[in-house]
Protein backbone atom coordinates (compact mmCIF):
# COMPACT_ATOMS: atom_id res chain seq x y z
CA UNK A 1 0.00 0.00 0.00
CA UNK A 2 0.59 3.80 -0.11
CA UNK A 3 1.12 5.04 2.95
CA UNK A 4 1.53 8.52 4.75
CA UNK A 5 3.00 8.82 7.95
CA UNK A 6 2.92 11.93 9.41
CA UNK A 7 5.07 12.76 12.01
CA UNK A 8 7.19 10.19 11.03
CA UNK A 9 10.64 11.99 12.11
CA UNK A 10 9.79 11.42 15.38
CA UNK A 11 9.98 8.75 18.04
CA UNK A 12 7.51 6.47 17.95
CA UNK A 13 6.55 7.59 14.35
CA UNK A 14 9.88 6.56 12.56
CA UNK A 15 9.91 3.01 14.16
CA UNK A 16 6.31 2.60 13.13
CA UNK A 17 7.36 3.75 9.41
CA UNK A 18 10.72 1.62 9.22
CA UNK A 19 8.39 -1.70 10.32
CA UNK A 20 6.13 -0.35 7.21
CA UNK A 21 8.82 -0.35 4.96
CA UNK A 22 10.20 -3.46 5.98
CA UNK A 23 6.72 -4.88 5.39
CA UNK A 24 6.48 -4.15 1.68
CA UNK A 25 4.71 -0.52 1.66
CA UNK A 26 5.71 2.39 -0.15
CA UNK A 27 5.93 5.28 2.73
CA UNK A 28 5.82 9.14 2.98
CA UNK A 29 6.60 11.16 5.75
CA UNK A 30 5.51 13.88 6.48
CA UNK A 31 6.74 16.07 9.47
CA UNK A 32 7.25 19.59 10.20
CA UNK A 33 10.77 18.65 12.05
CA UNK A 34 9.67 21.15 14.92
CA UNK A 35 10.63 18.35 17.38
CA UNK A 36 10.78 15.72 15.03
CA UNK A 37 14.90 14.77 13.53
CA UNK A 38 15.42 14.46 9.97
CA UNK A 39 17.60 11.72 10.24
CA UNK A 40 14.84 9.40 11.70
CA UNK A 41 13.06 9.35 8.72
CA UNK A 42 13.06 5.88 7.98
CA UNK A 43 15.55 4.48 5.32
CA UNK A 44 13.53 3.88 2.22
CA UNK A 45 10.59 6.47 2.86
CA UNK A 46 10.48 9.77 1.70
CA UNK A 47 10.07 13.13 3.38
CA UNK A 48 8.10 15.50 2.89
CA UNK A 49 8.69 18.74 5.21
CA UNK A 50 5.26 19.92 6.19
CA UNK A 51 2.75 20.98 8.73
CA UNK A 52 -0.55 18.86 8.90
CA UNK A 53 -2.09 22.08 8.92
CA UNK A 54 -1.24 23.44 5.80
CA UNK A 55 -3.84 21.75 2.86
CA UNK A 56 -1.79 22.93 0.30
CA UNK A 57 1.14 21.03 0.90
CA UNK A 58 -0.80 17.78 2.10
CA UNK A 59 -2.57 18.20 -1.37
CA UNK A 60 0.22 16.00 -3.46
CA UNK A 61 1.10 14.26 -1.00
CA UNK A 62 -2.19 12.53 -0.05
CA UNK A 63 -3.24 12.11 -3.73
CA UNK A 64 -3.64 8.27 -4.62
CA UNK A 65 -2.42 7.47 -1.38
CA UNK A 66 -4.45 4.16 0.18
CA UNK A 67 -3.58 4.78 4.10
CA UNK A 68 -2.66 7.46 6.98
CA UNK A 69 -0.87 6.75 10.11
CA UNK A 70 -1.17 10.04 12.28
CA UNK A 71 1.78 10.39 14.99
CA UNK A 72 2.03 14.57 14.37
CA UNK A 73 1.53 15.85 17.39
CA UNK A 74 2.36 18.19 20.52
CA UNK A 75 2.59 15.81 23.50
CA UNK A 76 4.13 17.31 26.53
CA UNK A 77 1.55 17.69 29.14
CA UNK A 78 3.11 20.41 31.52
CA UNK A 79 3.26 22.36 28.29
CA UNK A 80 -0.44 21.79 27.34
CA UNK A 81 -1.55 23.34 30.26
CA UNK A 82 0.98 26.15 30.02
CA UNK A 83 0.05 26.84 26.28
CA UNK A 84 -3.24 24.97 25.57
CA UNK A 85 -3.96 27.06 22.24
CA UNK A 86 -0.35 25.35 20.87
CA UNK A 87 -2.10 22.30 21.81
CA UNK A 88 -5.58 22.69 20.41
CA UNK A 89 -3.86 24.55 17.03
CA UNK A 90 -1.95 21.67 16.72
CA UNK A 91 -3.45 18.59 17.79
CA UNK A 92 -7.01 19.06 16.89
CA UNK A 93 -6.65 22.00 14.04
CA UNK A 94 -4.59 20.04 12.58
CA UNK A 95 -6.11 16.73 12.54
CA UNK A 96 -8.77 18.40 11.08
CA UNK A 97 -6.93 19.98 8.44
CA UNK A 98 -5.43 16.35 7.64
CA UNK A 99 -8.81 14.77 7.54
CA UNK A 100 -10.44 17.47 4.87
CA UNK A 101 -7.45 16.55 3.13
CA UNK A 102 -8.14 12.74 3.43
CA UNK A 103 -11.93 13.07 2.15
CA UNK A 104 -11.07 15.53 -1.01
CA UNK A 105 -7.98 13.01 -2.19
CA UNK A 106 -10.71 9.97 -0.84
CA UNK A 107 -7.83 8.11 1.12
CA UNK A 108 -9.90 5.05 2.85
CA UNK A 109 -8.04 4.35 6.09
CA UNK A 110 -6.61 6.00 8.83
CA UNK A 111 -4.75 4.80 12.28
CA UNK A 112 -4.38 7.68 14.46
CA UNK A 113 -1.99 8.21 17.99
CA UNK A 114 -4.03 8.57 20.68
CA UNK A 115 -3.32 8.58 24.42
CA UNK A 116 -4.58 6.87 27.59
CA UNK A 117 -4.48 10.63 28.95
CA UNK A 118 -7.95 10.74 27.42
CA UNK A 119 -9.16 8.67 30.07
CA UNK A 120 -7.91 11.31 33.10
CA UNK A 121 -8.19 9.67 37.00
CA UNK A 122 -9.29 6.16 36.11
CA UNK A 123 -11.75 4.93 38.35
CA UNK A 124 -11.11 1.13 37.91
CA UNK A 125 -7.86 -0.61 37.12
CA UNK A 126 -6.96 -1.92 34.38
CA UNK A 127 -8.73 0.49 32.07
CA UNK A 128 -10.85 -0.62 29.69
CA UNK A 129 -11.81 0.52 26.26
CA UNK A 130 -15.51 1.68 27.88
CA UNK A 131 -13.75 3.47 30.66
CA UNK A 132 -15.35 7.14 31.62
CA UNK A 133 -12.95 9.67 29.50
CA UNK A 134 -12.78 12.59 31.88
CA UNK A 135 -8.98 14.16 30.64
CA UNK A 136 -7.34 16.16 33.39
CA UNK A 137 -4.85 18.55 30.73
CA UNK A 138 -5.29 19.99 27.55
CA UNK A 139 -3.16 17.63 26.06
CA UNK A 140 -5.68 14.81 26.97
CA UNK A 141 -8.48 16.67 25.48
CA UNK A 142 -6.99 17.29 22.42
CA UNK A 143 -6.11 13.69 21.80
CA UNK A 144 -9.99 12.78 22.97
CA UNK A 145 -11.52 16.08 20.48
CA UNK A 146 -9.50 13.94 17.35
CA UNK A 147 -10.94 10.71 18.52
CA UNK A 148 -14.46 12.71 18.26
CA UNK A 149 -13.78 13.93 14.74
CA UNK A 150 -12.73 10.82 13.44
CA UNK A 151 -15.82 8.86 14.85
CA UNK A 152 -17.47 11.10 13.28
CA UNK A 153 -15.60 11.40 9.35
CA UNK A 154 -15.99 8.02 9.48
CA UNK A 155 -19.86 7.97 10.10
CA UNK A 156 -20.11 10.66 7.38
CA UNK A 157 -17.49 10.14 4.81
CA UNK A 158 -17.06 5.60 5.10
CA UNK A 159 -13.93 6.70 6.89
CA UNK A 160 -11.75 3.21 8.16
CA UNK A 161 -10.80 4.07 10.99
CA UNK A 162 -8.82 2.72 14.51
CA UNK A 163 -7.59 5.14 17.64
CA UNK A 164 -4.67 3.12 19.18
CA UNK A 165 -4.31 4.16 22.52
CA UNK A 166 -0.95 3.81 24.47
CA UNK A 167 0.30 4.31 27.75
CA UNK A 168 4.08 4.63 28.06
CA UNK A 169 5.98 3.72 25.41
CA UNK A 170 9.66 2.21 25.68
CA UNK A 171 12.71 0.22 24.40
CA UNK A 172 14.37 1.32 20.46
CA UNK A 173 14.08 -0.46 16.99
CA UNK A 174 17.84 -0.67 15.49
CA UNK A 175 18.73 3.22 15.06
CA UNK A 176 15.44 4.28 15.85
CA UNK A 177 15.08 5.12 19.44
CA UNK A 178 13.51 8.36 21.99
CA UNK A 179 15.51 11.26 21.71
CA UNK A 180 13.53 14.78 22.91
CA UNK A 181 14.64 17.84 23.43
CA UNK A 182 12.40 18.41 27.04
CA UNK A 183 12.49 14.25 28.09
CA UNK A 184 9.60 13.24 30.61
CA UNK A 185 9.63 9.79 30.20
CA UNK A 186 10.93 8.05 33.52
CA UNK A 187 12.85 5.22 31.14
CA UNK A 188 15.24 7.49 28.96
CA UNK A 189 15.88 9.70 31.96
CA UNK A 190 16.41 6.66 34.32
CA UNK A 191 19.47 5.84 31.18
CA UNK A 192 20.58 9.51 30.80
CA UNK A 193 21.59 9.15 34.60
CA UNK A 194 23.22 5.67 33.61
CA UNK A 195 25.34 7.41 31.10
CA UNK A 196 25.94 10.55 33.06
CA UNK A 197 24.54 12.81 31.60
CA UNK A 198 21.79 13.46 34.60
CA UNK A 199 23.15 13.85 38.18
CA UNK A 200 19.77 11.36 39.37
CA UNK A 201 16.74 10.04 39.07
CA UNK A 202 13.76 11.35 41.04
CA UNK A 203 11.02 9.18 42.71
CA UNK A 204 7.58 11.30 42.66
CA UNK A 205 6.57 10.11 45.88
CA UNK A 206 7.07 6.92 48.11
CA UNK A 207 3.66 6.57 50.17
CA UNK A 208 1.22 5.33 47.22
CA UNK A 209 -0.97 2.23 48.07
CA UNK A 210 1.48 0.27 45.83
CA UNK A 211 3.69 -2.65 47.14
CA UNK A 212 6.92 -0.45 46.90
CA UNK A 213 4.94 3.08 47.94
CA UNK A 214 5.74 3.84 44.52
CA UNK A 215 3.87 4.96 41.63
CA UNK A 216 2.94 1.89 38.78
CA UNK A 217 2.79 2.60 35.06
CA UNK A 218 1.90 0.10 32.08
CA UNK A 219 5.21 -0.04 29.48
CA UNK A 220 4.99 -0.90 26.09
CA UNK A 221 8.18 -2.13 23.86
CA UNK A 222 7.78 0.53 20.65
CA UNK A 223 8.52 -2.56 18.25
CA UNK A 224 4.88 -4.12 19.87
CA UNK A 225 3.58 -0.82 19.28
CA UNK A 226 4.11 -0.77 16.11
CA UNK A 227 3.07 -4.37 14.90
CA UNK A 228 -0.16 -3.37 16.45
CA UNK A 229 -0.02 0.04 13.80
CA UNK A 230 0.22 -2.51 11.02
CA UNK A 231 -2.57 -4.97 12.00
CA UNK A 232 -4.94 -2.41 12.91
CA UNK A 233 -4.01 -0.46 9.56
CA UNK A 234 -6.26 -3.39 7.77
CA UNK A 235 -8.96 -4.37 10.68
CA UNK A 236 -11.38 -1.32 10.30
CA UNK A 237 -14.28 -1.84 7.54
CA UNK A 238 -15.93 1.17 5.42
CA UNK A 239 -17.82 3.96 7.64
CA UNK A 240 -16.40 2.56 11.45
CA UNK A 241 -13.84 3.78 13.85
CA UNK A 242 -12.20 1.24 16.57
CA UNK A 243 -10.55 2.02 19.94
CA UNK A 244 -8.01 0.20 21.20
CA UNK A 245 -5.82 0.16 24.21
CA UNK A 246 -2.34 -1.20 24.27
CA UNK A 247 -0.44 -2.42 27.39
CA UNK A 248 1.09 -5.19 28.94
CA UNK A 249 -1.60 -5.63 31.08
CA UNK A 250 0.50 -5.56 34.54
CA UNK A 251 2.52 -2.22 35.41
CA UNK A 252 5.76 -1.62 36.70
CA UNK A 253 6.58 0.27 39.78
CA UNK A 254 9.38 3.32 39.04
CA UNK A 255 11.55 1.59 41.94
CA UNK A 256 11.05 -2.29 39.67
CA UNK A 257 12.34 0.62 36.81
CA UNK A 258 15.29 1.76 38.23
CA UNK A 259 16.26 -1.46 39.56
CA UNK A 260 15.77 -3.14 36.35
CA UNK A 261 18.13 -0.16 34.49
CA UNK A 262 20.91 -1.21 37.02
CA UNK A 263 20.89 -4.77 36.48
CA UNK A 264 20.66 -3.85 32.59
CA UNK A 265 23.50 -1.47 32.71
CA UNK A 266 25.78 -2.37 35.75
CA UNK A 267 25.34 1.19 36.84
CA UNK A 268 24.79 2.74 40.03
CA UNK A 269 21.70 4.95 39.33
CA UNK A 270 21.61 7.77 41.70
CA UNK A 271 17.58 8.09 42.95
CA UNK A 272 16.25 10.80 45.05
CA UNK A 273 13.05 10.79 46.88
CA UNK A 274 11.13 13.61 46.65
CA UNK A 275 7.23 14.08 47.04
CA UNK A 276 4.24 13.61 45.14
CA UNK A 277 3.49 15.09 42.03
CA UNK A 278 0.22 17.07 42.31
CA UNK A 279 -2.60 14.53 39.69
CA UNK A 280 -0.45 11.79 39.27
CA UNK A 281 -2.45 8.82 39.82
CA UNK A 282 -0.56 5.11 41.79
CA UNK A 283 -1.93 2.77 38.96
CA UNK A 284 -1.80 3.28 35.41
CA UNK A 285 -2.74 -0.02 33.75
CA UNK A 286 -4.46 -1.15 30.62
CA UNK A 287 -6.44 -3.74 30.07
CA UNK A 288 -5.57 -4.76 26.00
CA UNK A 289 -8.49 -7.96 26.05
CA UNK A 290 -9.98 -6.22 23.29
CA UNK A 291 -7.54 -6.07 20.51
CA UNK A 292 -6.07 -9.11 21.60
CA UNK A 293 -9.60 -11.06 20.58
CA UNK A 294 -10.28 -8.88 18.04
CA UNK A 295 -6.86 -8.57 16.21
CA UNK A 296 -4.76 -11.14 17.93
CA UNK A 297 -2.32 -8.52 19.07
CA UNK A 298 -0.34 -9.31 22.00
CA UNK A 299 3.15 -7.83 23.23
CA UNK A 300 6.11 -10.12 22.66
CA UNK A 301 8.87 -7.88 24.27
CA UNK A 302 7.06 -7.47 28.00
CA UNK A 303 9.66 -7.44 29.82
CA UNK A 304 11.56 -4.10 31.56
CA UNK A 305 14.83 -6.51 30.63
CA UNK A 306 13.62 -6.41 26.96
CA UNK A 307 12.70 -2.54 26.76
CA UNK A 308 15.58 -0.45 28.90
CA UNK A 309 17.96 -3.30 26.89
CA UNK A 310 17.27 -2.24 23.64
CA UNK A 311 16.97 1.96 24.86
CA UNK A 312 20.12 1.38 26.65
CA UNK A 313 21.85 -0.06 23.77
CA UNK A 314 20.39 2.65 21.37
CA UNK A 315 21.16 5.12 23.63
CA UNK A 316 24.92 4.19 24.02
CA UNK A 317 25.10 3.79 20.04
CA UNK A 318 22.74 6.77 18.54
CA UNK A 319 21.99 9.29 21.27
CA UNK A 320 24.63 11.76 20.76
CA UNK A 321 22.47 14.85 19.65
CA UNK A 322 22.34 15.96 16.37
CA UNK A 323 21.10 18.84 14.37
CA UNK A 324 17.59 18.53 13.09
Amino acid sequence: MKLIVTGGAGYIGSVVGSHLVADGHTVTVVDDLSTGHRDAVPDGADFVQASVLDADALAPVLAGADGVLHFAAKSLVGESVDKPELYYRTNVAGSLTLLESMVRAGVPRLVFSSTAATYGEPQSVPIREDAPTVPTNPYGASKLAVDGMIRDFSAAHGLSAVSLRYFNVAGASGRYGERHTTETHLIPIVLQAASGTRESVSIYGTDYPTPDGTAVRDYIHVDDLASAHLLALGSAAAGSHRIYNLGNGSGFSVRQVIEAAREVTGRDIAAVEVGRRAGDPAVLVAASELITGDLGWKPGKASLQDMIGDAWEWTQRFAAPVPA
